[in-house]
């Protein structure tokens, strides 16, 4: 009989034991920590103004548990390749019309988490102060991408320089030109490359973070540019099987703020405009 009582006495005390240690263990935080606790991003961009919005934010994720790590790219290929390969956690870098043609032509499943801002694209040159001193037979520089084409020939043509095929939109590719009046001669070549070599063209379209990082100020400097309503929105882009994580949705709400919106107010003077798109 004594024995029974020995061993009831220890099975009880084993119990409130392990529901003392459960107790403990829950208050000292042993359920799983909140997704922002202590994480790391990596996010590429390239560098005007994507970087520098990035940089301006990390000091805030910071305080939300969030270490943000920039990775910046000088070309518009490998941001979303190292995306797709599970080496960025995001990418900042497109507009929307890139992403949806990079998409179509590999197949990998990179979406557009939020729109953050539009980088109104303009015209510039070294040698004529307005499109109206274009001389006939004037060498035009333009981005070679396939979704840029496009874009361009909608702003020249929006300016009087071209007529396009009647529905292209923004589609519209150089044998969409019906007519030519100034008989330009265009040359395609990678985006970069514009701005650096702006001296061998008589007017060059420009993408704004290629023409900020040449320190031309495009709402001074350009001689055509983009409206406001733009539809080429750049975009904080992510692997679709992210698309519930909670430290890149913070990134997200922290990049749709009013602190930051003015921040590219304030800093790019109407250059850079915020867009505050949610997908």
């Amino acid at each position: 009989m004594f024995q029974n009582k020995n061993k009831l006495s220890k099975t009880l005390f084993t119990v409130a034991l392990l529901a003392v240690l459960t107790i403990v263990l829950t208050a000292c935080g042993g359920s799983s920590p909140a997704a922002t606790d202590n994480v790391s991003l990596t996010v590429g961009a390239t560098d005007v103004p994507h970087a520098e919005v990035l940089e301006y934010i990390k000091p805030i994720l910071a305080e939300k548990g969030i270490n943000l790590n920039i990775r910046v790219f000088n070309d518009y290929t490998m941001p979303n390749e190292t995306l797709a390969g599970g080496d960025l956690d995001a990418n900042y870098f497109q507009h929307k019309p890139w992403l949806e043609n990079y998409v179509l032509e590999t197949g990998n499943d990179i979406i557009p988490f939020i729109g953050v801002h539009i980088e109104p694209m303009g015209g510039y040159s070294k040698s004529i102060n307005s499109i109206d001193q274009l001389a006939d037979g004037a060498k035009v520089g333009l981005p070679n991408a396939v979704s840029e084409v496009g874009r361009v020939l909608a702003l020249l043509e929006a300016n009087n320089l071209v007529t396009l095929k009647d529905g292209v939109g923004l589609k519209g590719t150089l044998q969409d030109i019906v007519d030519n009046p100034k008989n330009l001669q265009f040359v395609e070549v990678d985006a970069s490359l514009l701005a650096p070599t702006i001296d061998e063209y008589d007017f060059a379209v420009i993408n704004t973070n290629f023409a900020l990082q040449a320190d031309f100020v495009p709402a001074n400097d350009a001689l055509i540019i983009e409206g406001t309503e733009s539809p080429y929105v750049n975009v904080l882009a992510i692997r679709a099987e992210s698309k519930d994580n909670e430290a890149i949705a913070v990134l997200a709400e922290v990049l749709l703020s009013a602190e930051v919106k003015q921040f590219i107010e304030e800093k790019y003077e109407g250059a850079v405009v915020p867009a505050q798109v949610r997908y």
